[in-house]
């Protein structure tokens, strides 16, 4: 790599966001995402998950599966440039299902968007994805949606983010209009008002026309006085916002927003350029700080298959945590101490790609048939550092899946490999049932119909899945192993790590065995390793 100087790293970094968007299903997640592309021109016209007319599906929802369905189901990488900031976007599935995808997203960004339907508020997943938000201390800004249609009242959302998730709102506009009556916002640092125009579909900028406080009064009168003084009522309460808090992590600023008609969405990127932190240092597997501008250094925290059907090439996504990234560079695989060469490096925009020849920290890079690479693993050039793995979630719901077709088992145990190094599921093996017949294991069902698909359809093997009634998972010892195999309503299986997995067909099952055991024979799936900024 050629010599750089550590200010130049430094500004580089200074001029990155890197931030994930997360959600409870249908809180218009992938729209904003679509509306933040649109309005940070990169692209022209803005689409719908169920594109209406000539619309097509959003760039972040490129697999089949999420255009059928018109739910996000993988992560996605968007790189938007606004004015001298680049905006590292990167989208999360929504479905619960599929949340330790979004877990390994919220691992390699500075920041997160958390978006809440303005009619339902919090949702169960907002509050789990807010809570990895809390345990990892990222910055949350909070976006209303869908302010276009009816739902509560804003006092009221702002009341209900403080009581459950214990953060103080305070808010960067203010709604004039009751929500499905969205005539602009109000600003409290200049008092105007951002009146908006709708556009056919929503499929290209809103109009956005500044007027001060007597205009805004005049025009929209009793909604505006209603605005004013809710604003004043927070404001007098101390809901204002301070960047400490936020970066601490102890506040979170609220704008509201309708982004399917792009209301509000030029405010949220202005607002994440601003406030949004750059990358920072990032902890070794030792506690130490990496520094932004030390040797450099990358985390990979997604793999995926069969994004280029034509190749089916396999990406491995890396956030560059320290030092710049250059083409071409030979890095070291921490785990393995081998060389690892970037000859083929891109940047990545939903499906479309890109060779890139330089990244630099807060920027994602996709390396292309990155067959030495899996989820966790740290590529670093100079000074050896290692960023801690990922833990694998606990898995809820297990099958045993089998080829359908005896004569394609080949496609079958790549397919199975590939799902398994992509962390789509977890596979587990054993002497008794087989290779032939591993049991998948899942957070969600619908972790089970997309291996499913893509065994079919990516890897020509068409699978049959049978349920299992087990529900419970630990991991446990090479002791305990035997004891545990031998009971009824248990089952000790190998994961593809090494780790051994015993599953019970419920917690009183679970209990009672482990009452025969040692202490520590039985441990939970979960570890609270995590990769990211100090």
């Amino acid at each position: 790599m050629s010599p750089t100087t550590p200010t130049t790293v430094e500004s580089e970094a200074a001029r990155r966001r890197t931030f994930a968007v997360i959600s409870h299903p249908d809180a218009g997640k992938s729209t904003l995402t679509e509306a933040l592309a649109l309005h940070a021109r990169a692209i022209a016209e803005a689409g719908a998950v169920h594109g209406k007319g000539s619309r097509r599906g959003v760039v972040s929802d490129w697999l089949d599966m999420e255009q059928a369905r018109g739910i996000s189901i993988t992560s996605a990488v968007l790189q938007l440039t606004v004015d001298d900031v680049v905006l590292n976007l990167l989208d999360t599935p929504g479905h619960a299902d599929f949340s330790e995808d979004t877990y390994r997203v919220l691992s390699a960004v500075d920041c997160a968007v958390m978006l809440l339907d303005a009619a339902k508020g919090l949702e169960p997943q907002t509050l789990k994805l807010f809570e990895a938000c809390r345990a990892r201390r990222t910055p949350v800004i909070t976006v209303i949606n869908k302010w276009d249609r009816p739902g509560q009242e804003p006092l009221g959302l702002l009341d209900e983010i403080e009581q459950r998730l214990g953060i103080v709102p305070t808010p960067l506009n203010w709604p004039v209009g009751i929500a499905g009556d969205f005539r602009g916002v109000l600003d409290p640092a200049t008092g105007a008002m951002t009146q908006f125009t709708r556009t056919p579909g929503g499929a290209t900028l809103a109009g956005r026309e500044k007027i001060p406080p007597d205009e805004a009064a005049r025009r929209h009168g009793p909604d505006w006085r209603t605005a004013v003084e809710e604003l004043e009522l927070l404001t007098s309460s101390g809901q204002v916002h301070d960047q400490d808090s936020f970066l601490d992590a102890l506040a979170t600023p609220v704008l509201f927003t309708a982004a399917v008609l792009n209301f509000g969405v030029a405010e949220l990127l202005d607002a994440v350029r601003s406030l949004a932190p750059p990358p920072r240092p990032w902890l070794d597997v030792d506690g130490l700080e990496r520094p932004v501008d030390g040797p450099f250094s990358g985390f990979v925290f997604k793999v995926q298959t069969g994004m280029d059907p034509a190749h089916r090439d396999r990406v491995a996504f890396m956030r560059v945590c320290s030092g710049r990234f250059e083409r071409g560079v030979v890095l070291t695989h921490a785990g393995t101490g081998r060389l690892f060469p970037t000859k083929y490096a891109q940047s990545v925009f939903g499906r479309e790609r890109e060779t890139i020849d330089e990244a630099h920290p807060g920027d994602v890079v996709g390396l292309v048939n990155a067959q030495a690479l899996s989820v966790g693993d740290t590529l670093h050039e100079g000074a050896t550092v290692r960023y801690p793995p990922l833990p694998r979630f606990a898995p809820e719901h297990f099958a045993v899946v089998r080829p359908r077709d005896t004569g394609r088992s080949k496609q079958f145990r790549r397919g199975i490999d590939l799902l398994d190094q992509e962390g789509v599921v977890q596979v587990l093996v054993s002497d008794r049932r087989g290779a032939q017949a591993p049991v998948l294991a899942a957070v969600g069902p619908m972790q089970f119909e997309v291996a499913a698909h893509r065994l079919e359809h990516e890897f020509g093997a068409p699978a049959v899945l049978e349920s299992l009634d087990y529900e419970v998972a630990r991991r446990t010892t090479p002791t305990a192993t035997p004891v545990v195999d031998g009971k009824h309503g248990a089952e000790v299986l190998r994961r593809t790590d090494g780790t051994l997995v015993a599953l019970f067909t419920n917690k009183w099952r679970l209990s009672t065995i482990e009452s025969q055991l040692p202490d520590g024979s039985l441990l939970p799936m979960f570890r609270a390793d995590r990769p990211g900024p100090s």
